[in-house]
């Protein structure tokens, strides 16, 4: 599998699972919590054929998780959180949100289409230059991207939920009652 259908696929399921999973207004469940990051990392796993570790291998990989955590948090910073009537937490993210996750998804994936059409010679004299492995620590680099894009979105939501329920909690005074103002 080439850069570029690696980069489709793994930026195409994050995006549509982030986007359903964030797109308006959503109660925050165990499963909204835990299926984007399981879904990155299926899809990472499934599309990583190795992980390269040599030369600057580790520099490239550090600099795209760095570059992927920012860019969840700046989505993430754009869902807000509240206790609906019910009771229920929620989530609500809109059309700055999702244009987040368009822009880093739609970057990825033109960054995988010219290192193959555009410009792959100057990419392969990079790699070797800089004493990267070549195509393949692009392929995990982006994996890696992905991945912590979405475990940083994920803190965010969990952050936020600990956040509602501390603010709107019901306090307690000093023998275990509820303390209710009158």
């Amino acid at each position: 599998m080439g850069q570029f259908t690696t980069a489709v696929i793994i930026c195409g399921t994050v995006l549509a699972v982030v986007l359903a999973a964030d797109s308006g207004s959503r109660r925050i469940t165990a499963g909204r919590i835990a299926v984007p990051v399981l879904a990155a990392a299926a899809v990472a796993a499934a599309c990583v054929r190795s992980f390269p570790t040599a030369g600057n291998d580790p520099s490239l990989h550090l600099a795209a998780l760095g570059t992927g955590a920012i860019c969840g948090l700046v989505a993430a910073s754009l869902l807000s959180a509240h206790r609906d009537g019910a009771g229920h937490i929620r989530t609500t993210g809109g059309t700055g949100h999702a244009a987040v996750w368009v822009l880093l998804s739609a970057l990825q994936i033109l960054f995988a289409y010219g290192c193959e059409h555009w410009y792959g010679a100057r990419m392969t004299r990079f790699t070797a230059d800089y004493q990267l492995s070549g195509s393949e620590v692009l392929v995990s680099a982006l994996a890696v991207m992905s991945l912590s894009a979405v475990v940083a979105r994920t803190a965010v939501v969990v952050s936020r939920l600990r956040a509602v329920r501390a603010a709107t909690a019901p306090s307690a005074d000093g023998d275990g009652r509820e303390n209710r103002q009158q």
